[in-house]
């Protein structure tokens, strides 16, 4: 991949029990890219990941939610799996970080759970989106259009359904990434 990513700060947000692979992949594909990322989470220390049926690694948190503002960022990222969703999206200050990125135009990426994140920010009316299957009446219910496709985008808003679409998922990140500030809508 080009490094088109150069001079970019992307956020990650994230607590215990996030898909492993849906952080790692994406993060070193952004990395490859030439894009600065943050782990950030509600807590300080180490997060960690879930790995498809049992725990998995450990990954220092670079920052927290109340240490950081989405004015110094440039993305975010919100990867999948159970636990870290539906935690995050009962978190005020994440809910607030996460709607001024859909606010201000700058992109978004979610995979498989990340969406229930974006469901609690109201601003996903007319949006065509994917997730995981799971999440389908979730986001219909908030408004959104639900397709079953590997990657959807919709004006700088990129999601993707599961482990399997993260080669399609990266690149389209990347892409998005690169392009920056969509104008709201």
């Amino acid at each position: 991949m080009a490094n088109n990513l150069e001079g970019k700060k992307i956020a990650i947000v994230v607590t215990d029990g996030f898909e492993q692979v849906e952080l790692t992949e994406p993060k070193k594909a952004l990395e490859q890219a030439g894009a600065e990322t943050h782990l950030i989470a509600l807590k300080d220390g180490e997060v960690k990941g879930w790995n498809h049926t049992d725990w998995g690694d450990k990954f220092k948190v670079d920052k927290t939610i109340d240490s950081v503002n989405a004015d110094d960022y440039n993305g975010l990222l919100l990867p999948g799996g159970v636990m870290s969703p539906d935690k995050l999206r009962a978190n005020e200050k994440v809910v607030n970080f996460v709607s001024q990125f859909m606010e201000s135009g700058k992109p978004v990426a979610a995979i498989c759970h990340g969406p229930w994140t974006l469901i609690e920010t109201g601003k996903l009316q007319g949006k065509k989106m994917t997730s995981y299957h799971t999440l389908k009446t979730d986001l219909k219910n908030a408004g959104a259009e639900w397709v079953d496709q590997e990657v959807v985008v919709d004006n700088g808003l990129i999601t993707s359904r599961k482990p399997d679409d993260i080669p399609a998922f990266n690149k389209k990140i990347v892409e998005e990434f690169a392009e920056g500030r969509h104008e709201p809508r």
